[in-house]
């Protein structure tokens, strides 16, 4: 049996219960790790390689948050690394339930162990 898959969580810094994410992933088998926006780039410096990233979208509208989101997106797809927005305006509810198992199975599950 191969070592958990890990997923970074990255969000406003702001970490409600009602939005947390980690839970939900170590019940699907997910090892996570949660950082700030502003900690992302530190945090991914010194973790191995996570087979996605999620991107938790803030609950109010924060312009700041959306261009460092952006230039975040960017960096890690272009290293093809997974991203996954959840909470954010398509969805319809921001910080509600969302099938986690089905949005980063399809992910994750075509990545090969490294």
């Amino acid at each position: 049996m191969g070592a958990l898959q890990q997923v970074l969580v990255v969000d406003d810094g702001v970490r409600a219960v009602d939005r947390s994410l980690s839970g939900e992933l170590a019940n699907l088998g997910y090892a996570s790790v949660t950082a700030s926006m502003e900690a992302a780039d530190d945090v991914l410096a010194v973790i191995a390689r996570p087979a996605a990233v999620l991107l938790q979208a803030p609950t109010r509208r924060d312009p700041a948050y959306a261009r460092r989101a952006a230039r975040l997106r960017g960096r890690l797809r272009d290293h093809g690394i997974p991203v996954i927005l959840i909470g954010d305006a398509a969805e319809g509810r921001a910080g509600g339930p969302v099938d986690l198992a089905t949005r980063l199975g399809a992910y994750v599950a075509a990545q090969p162990d490294l």
